[in-house]
């Protein structure tokens, strides 16, 4: 180990900074926000400096360099465009003990800058010792992505409950478990949706519960790709004791949840063993009144015809906690990855989204509406019911020539888009497999254009005259 990490309380200590420039503003700012007194010699100031100067934040101490200025000074910072003074300092404050970096010269630095990702009081630092200060920064930017905002709220609530938590819990051992607990149950969920006062009395009251509360977590994980997962989705799915999931959830999304969890598969599909939604809604109650951390995942978005505002009203008339992460729905994604618009101001103004599985005893679709020109209509679960949904399309005065796609599991590697016109629609859902998303509208013709996931291939004579295209 080249340098030993420490966190130093710069408040109110004071700080030399050595330059005007860009360089030497940025390393102010970062002083400044850990409470330093800063002072700084320089000929020219940029106006950033020039404004923190005129407000009394920082003191400008002299045009030039002189070694006394490092008299009574805790750390110092060189950043100029001269060796010469850059060295001088550096001579200067070895001479006197003070603490100095010359940016950029890591032969002349008794202390170096870290990469930081700060969630205060929580700070994480990263440093390469010098060598790959861009490598630490790319670490530093995952590490931003990963950590969520709300662990600075977290952190400053705990540590104004460890004493009143020291009263109640004597052991090292079981106040240990009881923050395991916290920060990846109750108490941290309602930090991350912004109630912080209920979290700190969860915190109150968990102290005398024998059994956690349990909680349920929909999640929506998009149209197949892993990729598109939010991170806190991933973040949910990291911390699941029990996992509900249906056969619209794919195997590399699947592959990111928590090794231990317990898995449930509550899927529905023709032809195949189907759960009833009584019984997923019996079992998310179940589960989590044992005290456990319920994650329902669900292919795309859980409130695009994913049933997911059925699920939690169950979820509510029980009194569990729950929350919801929303997904992209197959509609923004698959046809993304497909080249597909949903709005174009040449073809279309408008998008809608409907369901072709209906219930039996539910309203029959506005046609008239749906057939209107200029309007992109995406119709989930459409296969079965393609033959009647072109039919009706046809006889409400939609063109026979109208661009129609089909979406075979989209975003996935096995994508495939089958494309032709409206008059084809049934003939292309016979070649196609569920998963998949219709498409009909004028922006389909763009898929030629802007096609970027895959290969797409013409087929050279295609049945029927029907433009068949694989991506």
């Amino acid at each position: 180990m080249e340098y030993l990490p420490i966190f130093a309380d710069l408040k109110q200590r004071p700080c030399l900074i050595v330059g005007g420039g860009e360089v030497a503003w940025r390393k102010t700012r970062m002083l400044l926000k850990a409470g330093a007194a800063v002072r700084v010699v320089a000929p020219e100031l940029n106006k950033e400096f020039q404004a923190l100067v005129a407000d009394g934040k920082v003191v400008h101490l002299a045009n030039a360099f002189e070694p006394e200025h490092l008299d009574g000074v805790f750390l110092a910072i060189a950043a100029t465009d001269c060796r010469e003074v850059n060295a001088l300092v550096y001579q200067s404050a070895n001479q006197r003990q003070v603490l100095v970096n010359v940016v950029d010269d890591t032969p002349r630095c008794s202390f170096i800058v870290p990469s930081i990702v700060d969630r205060s009081p929580l700070i994480v630092a990263i440093s390469s010792s010098g060598k790959a200060p861009v490598l630490a920064r790319l670490v530093r930017e995952k590490l931003e992505a990963l950590l969520p905002q709300h662990l600075g709220s977290m952190a400053r609530i705990a540590g104004g409950f460890r004493d009143r938590l020291k009263q109640s819990l004597g052991s090292v051992t079981e106040r240990r478990k009881f923050w395991e607990r916290a920060f990846s149950g109750r108490f941290a969920e309602l930090i991350a949706a912004g109630k912080e006062q209920q979290a700190a009395e969860e915190l109150e009251q968990s102290i005398h519960q024998s059994t956690p509360q349990g909680e349920i977590a929909l999640i929506g994980c998009g149209p197949g790709d892993a990729g598109l997962l939010t991170l806190r989705a991933l973040q949910l799915m990291q911390q699941a004791d029990v996992v509900l999931y249906d056969y619209l959830v794919s195997d590399e999304v699947m592959e990111l949840v928590r090794r231990d969890a317990e898995l449930v598969c509550v899927g529905k599909r023709a032809g195949h063993h189907s759960v009833p939604q009584a019984e997923t809604n019996r079992l998310l109650v179940h589960y989590a009144q044992q005290g456990k951390r319920v994650v329902r995942l669900k292919g795309g978005d859980p409130f695009i015809f994913g049933r997911g505002g059925e699920e939690l009203e169950v979820a509510a008339e029980a009194g569990i906690p729950f929350q919801v992460v929303p997904g992209i729905t197959a509609a923004a994604g698959a046809t993304a990855y497909a080249g597909i618009p949903l709005t174009h101001r040449d073809y279309a103004q408008s998008a809608m989204f409907i369901t072709g599985h209906c219930r039996p005893d539910g309203d029959e679709l506005d046609w008239s509406t749906l057939a209107r020109g200029r309007q992109t209509l995406v119709i989930y679960m459409g296969l079965m019911k393609a033959s009647h949904i072109q039919q009706q399309l046809l006889e409400h005065q939609r063109g026979a020539d109208t661009p129609v796609a089909i979406i075979e599991r989209g975003t996935q590697k096995q994508q495939k888009v089958l494309t032709g016109e409206l008059h084809q629609l049934a003939e292309l859902a016979e070649g196609a497999a569920s998963p998949s998303l219709i498409v009909v509208g004028e922006v389909v013709k763009l898929s030629e254009t802007l096609h970027w996931f895959g290969t797409q291939d013409q087929a050279s004579e295609p049945s029927s005259q029907a433009v068949v295209g694989l991506v």
